[in-house]
């Protein structure tokens, strides 16, 4: 069987997609490698097959948003490769991602694109002495296995399934028979230094008797037990880090440790794809440089526990919106502790509201919902006024205090996270589980400080979607409400804009019924994003609806809208193309002040950029004169205006663009106004992440008029 094929007789899509994976880690020498597949009604990815890494490690990861900040999510969305060459680049590119993974590695994310979806991706990993850039056999060997794969769930009778803890797949190491397991050992047992070998999972697999001696333990204790977890003079977090660096970098590392009373050891750890050869050798005292013995500091959590930690502070710390904050609750949070309900509440009024909940039915929301601060029905009251979590492991536990909480959640096992910020309630977080959870130490141990991580982002989320509404009720009062319906005239309109927070977009558009067959269209730009630049925009607007329902022509619209912006006096100048269209003479006069010229698309797909002279500014003050350009209208003839943030992308010439917007114009189909604004759009922001405001405004004359021209 080829890898990535389906096996015959019995094998199943998993075995093939394990196969799979491990073959393309043969092929480019990777050391670690895991498959996603996404989850359609989520949408999420999950992580189903695993190999060089423990499953413990990759617990943040097994769940992850499509949206999420990671290699395999990006390379997904863009349908490309992703290549890492360095953590300084990890750093740079993915700052949350590796805050969890501070090692040196090179990895590679490519997504499994099928015919017509895409499936997943890959993730691989090599050592921290790849070299940084991918050579072409490996980008040849990643891609094509990436295509193999996909094709495979294409072709697959059934789709694939979705496994509570991914599978791991050995990659198998070279094997010599003719040494065998006893020469090994003897050869070992004969050296004065102390021989160990560890699983990837950290679990001693052979202990040689000077390692024995050296660690103070009998062989037999160590066997099957991981060295930290059975020596508690190891029981450090930093020790196990050692480890955890070994298997991720896959790079000798070397540490010290002290076995009491003073015998210093050196550890020397050389990892591989199949587990760790460790070395002991005594080293008399004391090295210089070397951090106090565990016994000398505080109990800490373990090293897993504290870089889950971190990647959920970093995590938090990009969440904007209330909404963003309860994704990650649910995406990360809940999976991350084996939760399966969530109840996200914000104080508000004396009163916990509730702003988003998790595995909890309809009614059981409702008894929830703004319960009083002080609540006894729940413990919400007690650890708010506390500021101390509360844990229940058993219905049983909760109904000694709280007798009818139990049987409204319906669950059987809580945490109660108070938010407090400085003595101030911020709200609560419950977390859930369907069945009884006792809490272990560790999991408390990051619970409480990741409750006051959640407090101070529900905290920021909320007052910036208090600015947001606030921002989005003054933006949508500087815009029109409706566009006027004119026999003879098709519109669509389409606003994005890119700002957040306060920030309030400068565009601007609007459209005047001058008489029944006469309109004015007009679109522009205030510079800046501010609430100054917003009120500026206001007055542009009523300044030009003005002096265009006076019966002023496009030249004298935009010179007398200038001289008001003069007498204002403010600091900010604007962009504006004015658009006079007689509908029955088939006559368009435009006139521009410094903005970027608009499409004339033509019933025969063909089309052209408008040759219009711009002039100066509005807000320069100057006796200025604005050049007008006159052209003949055809009939279902259609103007495009838009802003510069549709046409001006970073490292790209905006005429660049503006000719290929132009070529995509003119080859699709403009008989619905609406999708083919949307199609614009997408054109040039395929991804959606705006730069700048977008605005298109689209005008098409039809036959439903008096006509006094040739079509």
């Amino acid at each position: 069987m080829r890898p990535g094929d389906l096996p015959k007789g019995g094998g199943s899509l998993d075995d093939a997609l394990g196969t799979g994976l491990t073959d393309v880690m043969r092929r480019t020498g990777a050391v670690i490698g895991g498959l996603y597949l996404i989850e359609e009604a989520e949408p999420m990815l999950r992580l189903v097959a695993l190999c060089g890494l423990p499953v413990e490690f990759a617990r943040t990861w097994q769940r992850l948003p499509l949206t999420a900040p990671v290699p395999v999510a990006d390379a997904i969305r863009d349908d490309r490769l992703v290549w890492i060459g360095s953590q300084d680049e990890m750093t740079r590119r993915y700052p949350v991602a590796a805050a969890v993974l501070p090692y040196s590695f090179t990895l590679a994310a490519v997504p499994l694109t099928g015919a017509g979806r895409c499936w997943g991706g890959i993730v691989l990993m090599w050592s921290g002495d790849h070299p940084p850039q991918a050579s072409p056999r490996e980008r040849g060997h990643i891609m094509a296995s990436a295509r193999r794969l996909a094709r495979l769930l294409d072709d697959a009778p059934r789709p694939p399934g979705f496994p509570e803890q991914p599978r791991v797949w050995p990659l198998d190491a070279v094997c010599h028979p003719e040494q065998t397991g006893m020469a090994a050992a003897d050869y070992l047992e004969r050296l004065p230094e102390g021989a160990v070998a560890l699983d990837l999972e950290g679990r001693v697999t052979f202990v040689s008797g000077a390692a024995a001696r050296l660690l103070g333990r009998p062989a037999d204790q160590l066997l099957g037990e991981r060295p930290w977890q059975a020596l508690p003079w190891l029981d450090d977090p930093g020790y196990e880090d050692q480890y955890r660096t070994a298997v991720v970098s896959r790079t000798p590392v070397s540490f010290d440790a002290l076995r009491p009373p003073d015998q210093w050891l050196t550890f020397r750890l050389h990892p591989d794809t199949s587990g760790i050869s460790v070395r002991i050798v005594p080293c008399g005292r004391r090295p210089s440089g070397t951090a106090a013995p565990a016994a000398q500091r505080p109990v800490a959590a373990p090293t897993g526990r504290l870089y889950q930690l971190v990647h959920l502070a970093a995590a938090l710390t990009e969440t904007v919106t209330v909404r963003d904050v309860a994704t990650l609750i649910t995406d990360q949070i809940l999976p991350a502790f084996e939760a399966q309900g969530m109840v996200l509440s914000a104080a508000e009024a004396g009163r916990l509201k509730i702003t988003a909940h998790h595995g909890y039915p309809d009614d059981a929301v409702e008894h929830l919902d703004a319960l009083p601060l002080d609540t006894d029905l729940t413990p919400a009251g007690q650890v708010l006024a506390s500021g101390v979590p509360a844990f229940f492991a058993n219905p049983a536990d909760m109904a000694r205090s709280h007798p009818r909480a139990p049987e409204i959640s319906g669950k059987q096992a809580w945490a109660f996270l108070p938010l407090v910020i400085t003595g101030r309630a911020v709200g609560c977080c419950i977390l859930s589980y369907d069945r009884p959870h006792t809490f272990t130490a560790d999991e408390r141990a990051v619970l409480t400080p990741l409750a006051r991580l959640i407090a101070q982002a529900l905290d920021r989320a909320r007052l910036y979607d208090v600015q947001h509404r606030l921002v989005n009720e003054l933006q949508q009062t500087l815009l029109p409400r409706a566009l006027p319906a004119l026999p003879g005239l098709d519109v669509a309109a389409r606003y994005l804009p890119a700002g957040r927070g306060l920030d309030v977009s400068g565009d601007f558009y609007d459209l005047l019924r001058l008489d029944d067959t006469t309109v004015a269209a007009f679109i522009g730009d205030v510079e800046g994003h501010s609430i100054a630049a917003a009120t500026l925009m206001g007055q542009v607007r009523t300044a030009i609806h003005a002096h265009a329902t006076a019966g002023a022509a496009p030249d004298e619209v935009l010179s007398r809208t200038d001289r008001l912006l003069a007498d204002l006096e403010s600091d900010l100048l604007v962009t504006c193309l004015y658009a006079h269209m007689d509908l029955a003479h088939g006559r368009l006069t435009l006139a521009s002040a410094g903005h970027v010229p608009p499409l004339l698309l033509k019933p025969d797909r063909r089309g052209r950029i408008l040759d219009i002279e711009p002039g100066p500014l509005l807000g320069i003050g100057a006796d200025v004169r604005y050049p007008v350009t006159a052209t003949p209208l055809r009939d279902d003839a259609v103007l495009v205006l838009y802003t510069d943030g549709l046409v001006e992308k970073p490292g790209r010439d905006a005429t660049d663009t503006t000719s290929d917007l132009l070529k995509h114009a003119a080859g699709t189909d403009a008989s619905d106004l609406g999708h083919l604004a949307d199609s614009l759009i997408r054109h040039t922001w395929p991804t959606g992440q705006y730069t700048d405001d977008v605005t298109v405004l689209l005008l098409r004359a039809t036959h439903n008029h008096v006509t006094g021209h040739g079509s």
